[in-house]
């Protein structure tokens, strides 16, 4: 049987040896390995290029869908917040991480000016308004007709999860 985890670790560590960031990720269906990725942002200057994200492109491009269930997916680490809000969008049956923030903390630490992991839940819980980073809101009408008009061109169904 294949060690998945032991696979997620050997990638990261190989990203490490390449110049990356220490993250790696395997995504898993029916015991065969689906598709993975170490974090590239270091190597392409992508902010996104986080290796969960990059192993979802990888395996909704091979399957044809937005929805991995059935997938278990293998993270070295605890996901950051733009990963778990993609695990919760893609749906796996399972998440799998191999060392927390704390664990990894004394050796490794990427902090933004408006991105700190310790704060960062406080930050995305309060009101738009109240966040640190600044946003206005614009409201235009024809923004919400792009909506309607979605929901018209899919006979009326406003569930995206039903397309």
């Amino acid at each position: 049987m294949t060690d998945f985890a032991q696979r997620a670790i050997d990638l990261a560590r190989q990203n490490v040896a390449d110049g990356g960031r220490p993250f790696a990720t395997v995504i898993v269906k029916d015991g065969e390995v689906l598709a993975e990725s170490a974090n590239k942002v270091a190597q392409t200057h992508d902010p996104t290029a986080h290796a969960e994200i990059l192993a979802i492109r990888a395996a909704c491009t091979k399957l044809g869908t937005e929805n991995l269930a059935g997938t278990t997916f293998y993270v070295l680490a605890h996901p950051c917040p733009m990963c778990l809000g993609s695990l919760y969008y893609c749906s796996p049956d399972e998440v799998i991480f191999l060392t927390t923030r704390e664990q990894y903390e004394p050796h490794y630490v990427d902090d933004r000016k408006y991105f700190e992991l310790a704060t960062f839940y406080d930050e995305f819980a309060k009101d738009w308004q109240n966040r640190r980073l600044p946003m206005r809101y614009e409201p235009r009408p024809a923004a919400v007709d792009v909506y309607r008009f979605w929901q018209e061109r899919n006979g009326g169904n406003r569930s995206a999860s039903a397309s």
